[in-house]
């Protein structure tokens, strides 16, 4: 179901081909042999790099190696011409009829078409948000939410065994001090006046918890000292904001496999274990690190610690596991966090992070290749900011936060469509500009918009084909004869319908939901182009004089709307029926 995947495998057969014939030595390796479309459409159908890879290794003029494989190619029945270009660059045009059988793949296959088993089950952590547990999520953690789960839906398409996570981070000092103000919003549902310090949380987002506080405990923690009821209020205010934190993932359509919480690796002894294991193999070792650059020699001390030997993976300078006065520094329960996982049995672990947490890429991926023995791969990937605008200006205000627009005022203002398409029309380390004014207009400008239109004009088609009396069945329509599918706009969009399997893979290996989103705006512009031109030539129109002519136009519109509904399914967003 891969038209690109056959073609490399007649290039490859042709290859095998000139073994047998002598004219290539044996044992060539051909993985590194692709074909994909060229740059310049006018240049062909695909391009294949087969005579440029093998002639170093072959020792031969990459010409004449394409040259002799060309003669192969053409007698092949699917390739119709197979040209030699620059240095050695294969260009090769497929037989029309090669074309025109691509919507009956899609329509055979049906959901199936695109699916790939590249990933044979391999298991998957995707962990993405991990918001701290202490007030709601904002629209930065709305993007990381968004490329985490459409990553996640994304590698389970392409055959990989998946789970979503989510780490909880409640093992720090910011917990104290929202259990602090959730004390302070417990003190003010009893009618006590309240003055929130610095460094505590003022959102009004905390006043329904400090009264569910009060409606579970009374007037028992009233007039109490800290050490009275600093432990329970914690544990009870960092589940009521994962309740709401897991309310508003639900509105984006996001939802986890697993919640793993950072409070359970202390006292437990994971952190300490897995530290000692890296002590035993000499991996953590007490010393000091150098002065940071431009820090001044009077505002610098020299103070032994545990360190992590993370040059020996590649970091710039060792890391930190404790501080100087013994306790766990941020890295220690990354450390054992990661062990967990990797002793959890994955294949790969994948890292959705804000752009802050640049500095920690290096680290966390020389740990890994320590803690696996360079088994398990770490990904990481970084979500730079999203830039708000309305009415053409920056837009920050929220009710409830404050100082920020929330992931529910987002998915209030816009719709989680709206939310998960956009966010998704740029690659994830690459600033983001939304306009809530924009996201929502109906023009071809807006690409949310445009797939989902190309979506509702073809049902729309099939809703008016069904009214008089024609057969737009899925299995009816695969059956149909194609051969008139002819014209430039036509072959255009069965050309886009084919690279759907080839783009999923590249997708899935490079871990970019973003390439899901481009490719559905170009098929989308496909299919408008291909509706405009039957405005001014009829025989382009889906709807046909005969039963026959319509069906065989609509196997072509049905197919796409197979591909956009896939594409959306992997993004998390659905395909309209209709525009209102």
């Amino acid at each position: 179901m891969n038209l690109f995947a056959d073609i490399r495998a007649v290039v490859l057969d042709a290859i095998a081909d000139l073994t047998r014939d002598g004219v290539l030595p044996e044992g060539l390796n051909t993985a590194a042999v692709t074909t994909e479309p060229p740059r310049d459409p006018l240049h062909g159908d695909m391009a294949t790099n087969a005579a440029m890879v093998l002639a170093k290794p072959a020792k031969l003029k990459p010409r004449d190696i394409a040259e002799a494989l060309a003669a192969k190619l053409v007698a092949d029945d699917r390739i119709a011409t197979a040209e030699v270009a620059g240095p050695g660059f294969l260009n090769l045009r497929l037989e029309q009829a090669v074309w025109q059988g691509v919507p009956g793949m899609v329509l055979t296959a049906g959901t199936a078409f695109g699916r790939s088993d590249m990933g044979q089950g391999e298991k998957v952590n995707v962990e993405y948000v991990s918001a701290n547990p202490t007030g709601p999520m904002h629209v930065g953690h709305a993007r990381g939410a968004i490329v985490g789960d459409a990553m996640a839906s994304l590698l389970a398409y392409a055959g990989y065994d998946v789970t979503r996570e989510y780490y909880i981070n409640d093992g720090g000092a910011q917990v104290d001090v929202l259990a602090r103000s959730v004390y302070l919003r417990y003190l003010e549902a009893h009618g006590q006046d309240v003055e929130f310090p610095d460094g505590t949380y003022p959102g009004d987002y905390l006043k329904d918890v400090g009264a569910a506080l009060k409606n579970k405990v009374g007037e028992d923690y009233l007039d109490q000292p800290e050490d009275v009821w600093l432990a329970d209020v914690r544990v009870f205010a960092t589940d009521a904001m994962m309740d709401l934190i897991r309310d508003d993932l639900g509105a984006l359509g996001v939802k986890m496999d697993r919640f793993f919480s950072e409070k359970s690796l202390y006292g437990t002894g994971r952190i300490e274990e897995i530290i000692d294991r890296l002590k035993q193999d000499g991996l953590v070792y007490r010393g000091t690190l150098p002065k940071p650059k431009g820090k001044a020699d009077e505002d610098w001390e020299e103070r032994e610690q545990w360190l992590f030997k993370s040059t020996d993976f590649g970091d710039d300078e060792d890391r930190p596991v404790a501080k100087s006065d013994g306790s766990w520094a941020y890295f220690a329960p990354d450390i054992a966090y990661h062990y967990d996982k990797v002793q959890r049995g994955y294949d790969l672990l994948i890292d959705v992070f804000g752009a802050d947490h640049g500095g920690y890429v290096k680290r966390l991926k020389a740990v890994v290749k320590a803690l696996s023995d360079d088994r398990v791969p770490l990904d990481i990937k970084l979500i730079q900011l999203v830039k708000l605008f309305k009415n053409g200006e920056p837009f920050k205000m929220s009710k409830r936060a404050g100082t920020f627009i929330t992931l529910r005022d987002l998915v209030d203002m816009v719709g989680p469509d709206v939310a998960r398409f956009h966010m998704l029309t740029r690659k994830s380390d690459a600033p983001l500009d939304f306009d809530f004014d924009k996201v929502v207009e109906q023009s071809k400008e807006n690409p949310v918009f445009y797939v989902q239109y190309a979506h509702a004009r073809i049902c729309s088609v099939l809703r008016k084909a069904r009214a008089e009396g024609i057969d737009v069945s899925d299995a009816t329509l695969a059956q149909q004869d194609l051969s008139g599918l002819t014209h430039a706009s036509e072959l255009a969009l069965v050309g886009k319908l084919a690279e759907w399997p080839r783009l999923v893979e590249i997708a899935a290996r490079t871990h970019e939901p973003h390439r899901i989103a481009t490719y559905l705006s170009e098929l989308a512009a496909d299919l408008h182009g291909l509706w405009n031109a039957g405005n001014d030539t009829p025989s382009l129109r889906f709807i046909q004089d005969t039963p026959q002519a319509t069906q065989s136009k609509i196997a072509l519109a049905r197919a796409t709307a197979v591909v956009i509904s896939a594409g959306l399914g992997i993004l998390g967003v659905t395909p309209v029926e209709e525009m209102r």
